[in-house]
């Protein structure tokens, strides 16, 4: 679909959402109830915040991504299960019911004409609205020339992203800047380099222009985007500076590793939430070999001996954040709100985490570590032990600076672009898109004079408020 998880790694390996079917029959559209006695799936499908159509029937669903430019379609999932469809690359979506705001579905009129649709490893859902036919300029395809790929992209950002007030854009002056510069016989390379300089001034690490084997994106200045070489170079001073020459016990494809520490306290270090599983690209996948290493990690001798556990997020590329909710799940025994989702049409949605059932939970104090390589579903992760029962304290630099699942809209002429359009918002209703979440305690994060010097300031002070009960200064 237009909206994909943000099951990237350090930059652009992103889990597309793909959506596809056929005309719906007139029976369809009108919510025919299936053998379950539950509305029918099928049918065209408007999800409410993310300008997007769906045409769901006979087995399979379709996406379109609309704007006042236009509207194209998108690619294809077939249905795996009542209301369940899964796309080529293993990612299951359910179209269901329309749920009330604490989870439970609607009486059956209000169900016909509304639903819902959740996606496996993107916590809560997406409100969906049914309509009575395809929408007419879905029938009809775009033009293909420079300035219709200009309008589908201008029009993307200034229907869905909400950040520009914050970061002081005024995207009308952005088009007016760049529109007149746009005609038939703009070249390829051309466009491409306009669209860039469009978007350069947000540097958000969730937008990008793509055009096959290229893409353009910006970070926050002053920060590292993760990478594998990094990751590398970091675990590796840590067992040599930290842990004194130990190893890791690793989990979960390498992303997951853990260390008894001096004094009862753990070291649980998380550089991503996927790439778990080799591979086998689903979110159950992913799943499963979180829960091996959490069951390994968090025994109930150990849940029960620890003073307090830090987890390194410092390097971390991001990838899921039900996978991080997972964890935080075994991080108490009160339920609590981590976060409320919304777009500029929606309202707050509150995601929540529930004690996890069955297994021994670590309610001590933790120290967070946290940088600028800590992005997207390490930021989430982080956001949702803001508010955790218990002592948590957050230790390093500001984490990058970008929430929201991105959305995946396909440009008229064959390019790309990808951009957020969710805002997470806190117990305050602020949010922390373009600053990062901040520390507690600001402390230096693998810096060249750290390196050099054989320093790991955030490692030492977590140590220390561990010591003293996890009470920072």
């Amino acid at each position: 679909m237009t909206v994909r998880h943000k099951n990237h790694k350090a930059t652009t390996a992103f889990l597309a959402l793909a959506l596809a079917g056929a005309v719906v029959t007139p029976a369809a559209a009108a919510g025919r109830p299936s053998a379950a006695g539950r509305p029918s799936a099928e049918g065209i499908w408007r999800v409410t915040g993310y300008g997007t159509v769906l045409s769901i029937t006979a087995g399979r669903l379709r996406e379109y991504q609309t704007t006042a430019a236009g509207c194209a379609p998108g690619d294809t999932a077939r249905r795996t299960g009542p209301g369940t469809y899964t796309d080529d690359e293993g990612s299951v979506y359910t179209v269901g019911p329309q749920e009330k705001p604490h989870g439970r579905p609607q009486g059956r009129s209000q169900g016909r004409s509304q639903g819902t649709l959740r996606i496996a490893g993107s916590p809560g859902y997406r409100e969906l609205r049914r309509l009575a036919a395809l929408p007419e300029e879905c029938e009809r395809p775009l033009p293909a020339d420079p300035v219709a790929a200009f309008d589908v992209l201008w029009h993307s950002f200034e229907e869905n992203y909400p950040f520009f007030a914050a970061k002081d854009i005024d995207w009308h002056a952005v088009r007016d800047t760049y529109r007149p510069r746009i005609d038939a016989g703009t070249t390829r390379d051309e466009l491409f380099a306009v669209f860039s300089e469009m978007v350069a001034p947000l540097y958000d690490a969730h937008v990008a222009v793509l055009d096959g084997d290229r893409h353009f994106a910006r970070i926050r200045p002053g920060t590292t985007m993760p990478s594998e070489e990094l990751d590398t170079k970091v675990r590796k001073y840590v067992e040599r500076r930290d842990l004194g020459g130990r190893k890791l016990r690793e989990f979960a494809g390498g992303r997951i590793g853990y260390a008894d520490l001096p004094g009862g306290q753990g070291y649980l270090r998380i550089s991503g939430f996927a790439g778990y599983a080799g591979q086998e690209r689903s979110y159950a996948a992913h799943l499963a070999q979180l829960d091996k290493a959490l069951d390994a990690v968090l025994t109930a001798e150990r849940t029960a001996s620890l003073d307090g556990l830090i987890i390194d997020l410092r390097i971390n590329g991001g990838g899921y954040d039900s996978l991080g909710l997972h964890v935080a799940e075994r991080l108490t025994d009160t339920p609590y709100v981590a976060y409320r989702k919304r777009t500029q049409y929606t309202r707050p949605q509150p995601i929540t985490v529930e004690p996890a059932r069955g297994v021994p939970r670590y309610t001590g104090p933790v120290a967070l570590l946290t940088g600028g390589s800590t992005v997207s579903a390490g930021e989430t992760f982080t956001q949702a032990l803001m508010d955790r029962p218990g002592r948590t304290v957050r230790i390093g630099e500001a984490t990058q600076g970008v929430f929201s699942d991105t959305m995946d809209r396909k440009l008229p002429n064959g390019m790309a672009v990808w951009l957020p359009n969710e805002e997470f918002l806190t117990r305050s209703g602020r949010t922390f898109d373009g600053s990062g979440i901040p520390p507690r305690l600001r402390t230096p994060v693998f810096t060249e004079e750290e390196f050099a010097k054989n320093r790991d300031s955030a490692f030492d002070a977590a140590v220390a408020v561990l010591a003293r009960g996890g009470r920072g200064r």
